[in-house]
């Protein structure tokens, strides 16, 4: 029996694969679970379109985050905190305070594609984090953190 599956199923493979199964484990297991639908020749057309229009939204989202990490290249970008007389800041540096040190500077980035190595950054220096724009597209940007 010939399916096309609707998730990823760890022993089978992944979404939108036509794989081939015994005919019980199809009717009886997959089908009522939602798992896959029968691979019609129909089916397989508006699987293929699908596919087709994935291709081109990611794509095009592909681009923009290209876009994105040119206006990004070469930004220095300074997060300006209080701190104690031994360079201590009182509070931590997050990846909030950096999506809006990028925003002054011109770029909307959502916060939650920003990876800092530590987890909250409790001292004034040169650090870098990692924003992932897209799954293909990821950038260095580098950051100092300096007293006010």
């Amino acid at each position: 029996m010939e399916i096309i599956l609707k998730k990823d199923i760890k022993s089978l493979g992944n979404k939108d694969d036509i794989i081939i199964v015994k005919n019980g484990y199809g009717r009886n297991y997959l089908i009522p679970k939602s798992y896959a639908t029968l691979a019609t020749p129909s089916a397989k057309k508006i699987l293929a379109e699908n596919i087709k229009q994935k291709a081109f939204k990611q794509e095009k989202l592909k681009n923009l985050a290209l876009e994105t990490a040119k206006k990004l290249e070469n930004k220095i970008i300074k997060i300006g905190a209080k701190t104690s007389s031994t360079g201590k800041i009182f509070g931590s540096v997050n990846s909030i305070q950096i999506a809006e040190a990028i925003k002054k500077k011109g770029v909307e980035i959502d916060r939650k594609i920003i990876e800092i190595d530590q987890d909250h950054i409790k001292e004034i220096g040169k650090y870098v984090a990692i924003i992932k724009l897209h799954k293909e597209v990821k950038i260095e940007l580098p950051f100092e953190v300096i007293s006010e």
